[in-house]
């Protein structure tokens, strides 16, 4: 069985290397080596993310095999890039003839890859599937309602997904609809320890592991990518102007994206925080330990969002709404938006001895672990027959 797997942007990587692992376990347990495998995997990297911090660290890290297949697309607008990219994974689509395209999250390497796969008669697999924000002047939203859409395999993350695509009439039935969990998970519970012992970030910043006791050094952790913040002045001013302020209590450490630190340098702002440390951006395995380690972790990343509620840290989410609902239910992620006094205000709530939602649940709203073992599994039957 010949599986097509589309990546482009550094949160997929990571869920892609889930994936991957998955299927070397299976050709393993049965006995195919390397070149013969049961279930081939061919990897189409668009060129999303393209920078070594961005994109190669990941390879390294996660132990992945370089893509058989590489665009090279960059940046550009919303339509040429996702143009570009369909033209070049068609190409590659009649070429290979796969048995199913794999899809990821919600980006235009997603919709790209969706589409190019669809009009060529190839099931389509969306993993992380079913998720809603509801506000469609997100792109990533857009993207999502589509490609699920014209997906045959939606696998989704949380039951929520699961009901999001029922009201919009796609069942369990017509197309093959599962509540599988989040393959980030499966993830995180398999490389946090790794990173422990081989990230060296702590120390290069001069922090320490948190141990949560009085004599640990707090700092406060973010990231900022989303077009809604980068691409909006006032926003980001807005959100500079609430980081300078938290930085007078606490360390920030803000590893910055390259889209961020294009539009910061174009409008003129630098962070004047007495404490707020901007650096470039870092691996995998240091944004675990990172994560792992901060008193309160400020995004408007899903997977930081996701990350965040996993290992146990405050969030507080710089958007106006977020598709991982969970998390603000469970009381482990507040909604901020970009308003400087919201944003002080939920980091002071959050430093509270007595605001820590320890009693928030936060097992198995995301599975198990094992959700790419199952993806697998579901591929396998449907796909080639075998059980």
């Amino acid at each position: 069985m010949k599986i097509l797997t589309v990546i482009g942007a550094r949160p997929q990587f990571i869920k892609a290397a889930a994936l991957t692992k998955a299927i070397q376990a299976f050709n393993r347990e049965r006995g195919h080596p390397p070149g013969m495998e049961y279930i081939e995997e061919i990897a189409v990297h668009t060129g999303q993310h393209y920078d070594y911090d961005m994109d190669r660290i990941f390879f390294q890290e996660l132990g992945l095999r370089e893509p058989r297949y590489h665009l090279g697309i960059g940046s550009a607008s919303h339509g040429e890039q996702t143009g570009r990219m369909l033209k070049g994974i068609e190409e590659v689509l009649l070429k290979e003839g796969p048995d199913g395209v794999v899809v990821y999250g919600d980006t235009n390497s997603t919709l790209a890859g969706a589409l190019a796969a669809c009009k060529l008669h190839f099931p389509v697999a969306h993993v992380e599937a079913g998720l809603r924000s509801y506000d469609r002047e997100m792109p990533e939203e857009i993207n999502r309602v589509i490609v699920d859409h014209v997906s045959s395999f939606l696998f989704c993350p949380t039951e929520n997904a699961v009901i999001n695509l029922r009201k919009e009439g796609i069942i369990d039935g017509d197309v093959t609809v599962v509540h599988v969990g989040d393959v980030m998970y499966d993830s995180v519970l398999y490389n946090v320890e790794i990173a422990r012992k081989k990230s060296q970030i702590l120390s290069e910043l001069g922090l320490r592991e948190n141990d949560r006791s009085p004599s640990s050094v707090d700092y406060a952790l973010v990231t900022l990518h989303r077009a809604e913040n980068t691409d909006n002045p006032q926003r980001l001013r807005n959100i500079f102007k609430a980081l300078d302020e938290i930085s007078q209590r606490l360390p920030v450490i803000f590893p910055l994206h390259p889209r961020t630190k294009k539009t910061m340098e174009g409008l003129g702002i630098k962070g004047k925080g007495k404490n707020l440390r901007l650096i470039s951006p870092v691996s995998y395995f240091d944004m675990l330990l990172l994560e792992k380690n901060a008193r309160v972790i400020l995004t408007d990343s899903g997977g930081v969002q996701k990350e965040a509620f996993w290992l146990g840290v405050p969030c507080i989410t710089l958007r106006d709404e977020t598709e991982w609902a969970e998390t603000v239910e469970s009381g482990w992620n507040g909604l901020a938006g970009a308003d400087a006094h919201e944003i002080i205000g939920a980091v002071h709530e959050a430093l509270k001895p007595q605001q820590n939602p320890s009693t928030g649940k936060r097992e198995g709203i995301y599975g198990d672990g094992k959700a790419a073992d199952k993806i697998v599994s579901i591929l396998l039957s449907k796909l080639s027959g075998d059980l």
